[in-house]
């Protein structure tokens, strides 16, 4: 495995950042996760997107265009070499004062870093993954808006210690409402009556980048997905389960809090969205997309 580090166009194997910089200090950064596939970034456009609204989203200035973050990244998969790649582009607030208000920050800071991608397990795409609906809920958009791509990721650290003492592999969060939102780093679906179902974006989610392109791909291929506002009692009745990210792709769910999802395997629906995805990243590394 090899780890390189871009930082602010400067690329070696380990990078270090002042103990001032407003990213450290409160959180104060966007990022984005991108893989390759083929050696290609895959959907770099619809990435950079929302980087550049997450930052709007923080009053956040982003110096460099797109083609030059586009650039780096390209230098930086180049020099670390590795057949496919998991690449995490960071802006930060910069240094400033050790005070919460940014304005003391002039210079933000550009990380591109790259390492390995680690796939996970096959099994986790055959069996399914066990999902554990968690206390904490997710963040309500009148706070640290869950639709901003942020460093602060406390909220969804700590739903993730809790469903590691449930013995599930992720945890799925309400929001204030009491509605279903999301997982800590995937969007949720689940299927009744044979229809897709996944929490609206008004619940309080973020706009996942892999979730857009499901919506799209079952546009394209006749399959019904129903976005809306739903309370976990909707649950009881589901067919199939599947959660969706980046380096998740597209995860079957075969178990909620323990309990078999229908009969506990990775149901048909589920079983063609995965096919697909993995189609439209084979794409993305065609360079076709």
């Amino acid at each position: 495995m090899t780890t390189r580090i871009n930082f602010n166009g400067e690329i070696g194997p380990d990078a270090f950042i002042s103990v001032l910089d407003h990213g450290f200090l409160f959180g104060d950064s966007v990022y984005e996760v991108v893989v390759t596939q083929n050696g290609l970034p895959c959907f770099m456009k619809e990435h950079l997107r929302r980087l550049r609204n997450s930052a709007d989203g923080l009053t956040l200035t982003i110096p460099w265009s797109d083609e030059k973050i586009m650039e780096q990244v390209a230098r930086t998969v180049i020099d670390a070499g590795n057949s496919e790649s998991y690449i995490r582009i960071i802006v930060t607030r910069g240094m400033g004062d050790l005070d919460i208000d940014p304005t003391s920050c002039s210079n933000p800071e550009l990380i591109v870093l790259v390492t390995e991608l680690k796939n996970y397990p096959a099994s986790s795409y055959e069996k399914g993954i066990n999902v554990a609906l968690v206390s904490i809920k997710r963040n309500a958009k009148d706070t640290v808006n869950p639709g901003i791509k942020t460093g602060n990721y406390l909220n969804n650290v700590l739903a993730k210690v809790e469903s590691n003492h449930m013995g599930a592999q992720d945890a799925l969060m309400l929001n204030h409402q009491g509605h279903l939102t999301e997982c800590t780093t995937s969007n949720f679906f689940f299927v009744c009556d044979g229809r897709v179902q996944t929490p609206s974006l008004s619940c309080g989610i973020l706009a996942g980048i892999t979730r857009d392109v499901l919506l799209q791909l079952a546009q394209e291929n006749g399959i019904l997905i129903e976005q809306g506002e739903w309370p976990p009692e909707s649950l009881a009745k589901a067919e199939e389960a599947f959660i969706t990210g980046t380096v998740k792709k597209v995860m079957p769910v075969t178990h909620l809090d323990g309990k078999p999802v229908a009969d506990g395997q990775p149901g048909p629906v589920t079983r063609r969205l995965m096919r697909l995805y993995d189609s439209a990243l084979e794409m993305e590394g065609k360079g076709s997309a």
